[in-house]
């Protein structure tokens, strides 16, 4: 996602990355590329000498630190939210936080 950032289509490559999330060899991502009409040439650069590696490291590392351990992950009032993620249990916490926060 990152690669397609560099040209404008950060969110349509990360909404086709969290798809197919099965799907995420190299020929795949070229295939994505492809699809978004991407520079080819400059994505599979970017890709092979890992341009990104980096931003990726620390946003992994942020993540970490946060106590992301996969998706989703709610917070509720800078809280992880590590109960049911059914719209009832979601609700309930959120209208706990709320009247707490009165």
């Amino acid at each position: 996602a990152e690669a397609a950032a560099t040209q404008g289509r950060f969110w349509e490559m990360h909404d086709v990355l969290f798809e197919n999330q099965k799907r995420l060899r190299d020929e795949d991502l070229r295939d994505y590329a492809k699809k978004l009409e991407l520079d080819l040439e400059r994505f599979e650069r970017e890709l092979a000498e890992h341009v990104h590696a980096g931003r990726v490291h620390e946003d992994f590392m942020s993540g970490v630190r946060s106590g992301v351990n996969g998706t989703p992950t709610f917070y509720i009032n800078g809280v992880r939210h590590d109960d049911s993620y059914e719209t009832e249990t979601l609700l309930t916490a959120l209208e706990t936080a709320a009247a707490s926060a009165r």
